[in-house]
């Protein structure tokens, strides 16, 4: 253990110097990270994936050498902090991108937007030469995208207020899904209604769901299903 211990030590202190061994190790980092994270974005198939993850991490780590270059080779004096800054909110625009509101009203690609932002800043540390805190930052990373995503999954599960997107039969039908849910003891907060582009086909509703007792969500799923009123039924 002190071999690898002393061998750790040595290659952190190399990367925090300055040359084309730091230069190297910086960069292999970078790719590693995004990498890491990109694998995760991409086996859940969300817009980001590997390439997109690996890029932002690469680049936003170049820029930090690059503000660190300029300050070791010119005498004018730099604010190492000045690129990095432009680096966190312009990666913004990457974010946006892959942010979308399907037309059930789901948002979709939060998760990938911030996983995509704190890669370019786990980069922007590694190209500092801050290589513990960037990797301590990854496992932390890694741990909330495969651990506590399960965790929220089940808080999810078990939820008593969540939205359900509905499709009825016809309009008279949504009277009758109401009083359904004062019988079940299911309090419904909100009903924004649309109609359907189909022609024939019913209105559809994103319903505001809060459950009073103590029922499964998917349980109350099955049992919305199960009604003649209803055509079509999917949590949000």
């Amino acid at each position: 253990m002190n071999t690898i211990g002393k061998a750790w030590d040595s290659l952190i202190d190399l990367a925090a110097g300055w040359g084309t061994a730091a230069i190297l190790i910086r960069m292999f980092f970078s790719l590693l990270v995004g990498m890491l994270i990109g694998i995760d974005r991409g086996l859940k198939r969300r817009g980001a994936g590997i390439k997109t993850h690996v890029m932002v991490c690469l680049g936003s780590a170049l820029v930090m050498m690059t503000s660190q270059y300029i300050t070791l080779t010119f005498d004018a004096k730099t604010d190492l902090a000045r690129m990095g800054a432009q680096v966190i909110s312009g990666v913004g625009f990457l974010g946006v991108g892959t942010i979308m509101v399907t037309g059930k009203n789901q948002v979709r690609g939060l998760t990938t937007a911030a996983g995509l932002w704190a890669c370019a800043c786990i980069g922007l540390a590694i190209g500092i030469g801050f290589i513990e805190g960037a990797i301590i930052t990854l496992c932390m990373i890694l741990l909330t995208l495969q651990v506590l995503s399960k965790i929220d999954i089940q808080l999810q599960r078990y939820a008593r207020v969540f939205d359900l997107y509905i499709e009825f039969d016809t309009n008279k039908s949504i009277s009758a899904f109401l009083q359904e849910m004062h019988e079940w003891g299911v309090k419904v907060g909100t009903l924004e209604m649309s109609k359907s582009k189909l022609k024939g086909e019913g209105p559809n509703a994103i319903v505001n769901i809060e459950m009073k007792k103590r029922m499964e969500r998917p349980q109350l799923l099955n049992n919305i299903r199960d009604l003649e009123c209803v055509r079509y039924v999917e949590e949000l």
